[in-house]
């Protein structure tokens, strides 16, 4: 099982304690909440085309040849039967495509981490929230490794498209492995990425382009449905500038150059497009509606600044909140503060060509559209929480809790994951939340709520 998983791993986009230590805790601010101004998007693209090049297209740029997947296809099929239509080629998070030299491979694509089974259906554009990236992958990169060098001698194309994505899987390998499962690494996966690439033309370096922080930080992964609400991009807000460019950056795991880049921008537009029909899943449960009706006003008094509101005309702020207001855990937002990523970015084709993008960090955390929260827990940006339940009256938050990893397990009560409470962090498949950068502190704002009135809340969100 857990060789498969790593293959998976290897094909998708994919802890030190010495930053841990040096971390900033707190950053001064002048502000508490701030409005993030809208950038102008082209949504001139087509829907259909842009799932259908999620789903089948080559954006990777390289990959494993297509040969050696064929090979052990039919497990990978059976570990992860799920389907998504229109997908018939492969398993639904691989693509099989022609890569940037002729050659036939494939590689993960965006439902790698953007899709999962709710119920018995795969829902695409929710966090897959069963990812394990507790595994080093360096000894099964190494055997892959080996195992194509062995079939395909130097100067094919198979072994020229793998001998590119193989750098990057090896540099990715000790900056994503991770101390718990269930959070994702794609920040740490762009960074190790592009600490191999030149800024301007986006070719391979051997030698590393910037410093990368010695702390593997991770975060919960958001629904793509939301994407069409957003002003700027990540937990943090830091991407901004053109979508398309901002979406696509998990290319850098596999083009071999800023020429391609380009290619694949341009049907990225396209995928914007696709997003912005994208809808929240309705919540499959029964609902009390005057219930509803009660928590409705109570969520527009006591939530709706920062969340917007929802229905005929609805609204969204697009506001970054002060970590030192919001009080979650600051970790992820001291990484966004303090890499070095950023200014590779800002000088890079990314942000030096048209439509440029850019990663600019200020101190704090987006509260995000809350379409189909019932589907996307656990909660705040790095998935300590289990429940809206335990979201919104913190006392009843656990240390130590775990739940069944392998399906889909809802509490129609809470809202969120049916999970035990542990009395440690021992345990396979228990998540901690005193690991650095877990932490389930912050957004206090529903402890002010009774009783009755949280259960409201609770019971109007469903309806989003």
């Amino acid at each position: 099982m857990k060789k498969y998983l790593i293959f998976g791993l290897i094909l998708g986009f994919v802890a030190c304690n010495s930053y841990k230590d040096a971390l900033q805790t707190a950053y001064p601010t002048a502000w508490k909440v701030k409005r993030l101004p809208a950038t102008s998007q082209n949504l001139a693209g087509n829907p259909e085309a842009g799932l259908d090049y999620l789903l089948h297209g080559d954006y990777i740029g390289s990959g494993i040849p297509y040969a050696v997947f064929k090979g052990g296809e039919q497990r990978i099929k059976k570990k992860f039967p799920y389907e998504l239509e229109g997908k018939t080629d492969a398993p639904y998070f691989i693509n099989v495509f022609e890569a940037y030299n002729g050659a036939k491979v494939v590689s993960g694509n965006c439902f790698t981490c953007h899709a999962a089974p709710i119920g018995d259906e795969l829902l695409a554009g929710v966090g897959r929230y069963a990812s394990d990236y507790r595994a080093n992958l360096a000894m099964p990169n190494a055997i892959v490794k080996t195992f194509v060098r062995k079939r395909y001698d130097k100067g094919t194309k198979e072994r020229e498209a793998f001998e590119l994505i193989s750098k990057y899987t090896d540099a990715i390998s000790p900056m994503v492995e991770l101390p718990q499962i269930g959070i994702n690494p794609a920040t740490r996966l762009a960074e190790a990425c592009m600490q191999h690439r030149d800024p301007v033309d986006l070719t391979y370096r051997a030698e590393l382009q910037y410093p990368a922080i010695d702390y593997n930080i991770a975060s919960d992964v958001p629904p793509l449905w939301n994407v069409k609400k957003k002003n700027t991009l990540y937990y943090t807000g830091i991407g901004r500038g053109d979508f398309s460019k901002l979406l696509m950056q998990a290319v850098v795991l596999g083009i071999p150059d800023s020429t391609y880049a380009r290619k694949v921008q341009e049907r990225f537009v396209d995928v914007l497009a696709w997003l912005h029909t994208l809808e929240a899943p309705k919540y499959p449960y029964e609902i009390d509606q005057d219930l509803a009706a009660k928590g409705e006003v109570l969520f527009e008094e006591h939530c709706s600044k920062c969340h917007g509101t929802y229905g005929e005309e609805e609204i969204y702020p697009n506001k970054l909140v002060s970590v030192n207001l919001v009080k979650t855990d600051p970790l992820y937002a001291d990484y966004a503060m303090d890499t070095k990523l950023h200014d590779w970015y800002n000088k890079s084709w990314f942000a030096t060509t048209y439509p440029a993008s850019s990663l600019i960090a200020e101190y704090g955390y987006i509260a995000p559209p809350l379409d189909g929260i019932w589907a996307t827990a656990p909660y705040l940006h790095n998935a300590s929480v289990p429940t809206l339940d335990d979201l919104l009256n913190s006392e009843n938050r656990p240390t130590y809790w775990k739940r069944d990893w392998e399906k889909y397990d809802f509490d129609e009560a809470k809202v969120g994951w049916k999970y035990e409470a542990k009395n440690s962090g021992t345990g396979k498949y228990t998540f901690d939340t005193t690991i650095p950068g877990y932490g389930n502190q912050g957004h206090y704002f529903g402890d002010k709520l009774k009783t009755a009135e949280r259960k409201a809340v609770i019971e109007y969100l469903k309806t989003l």
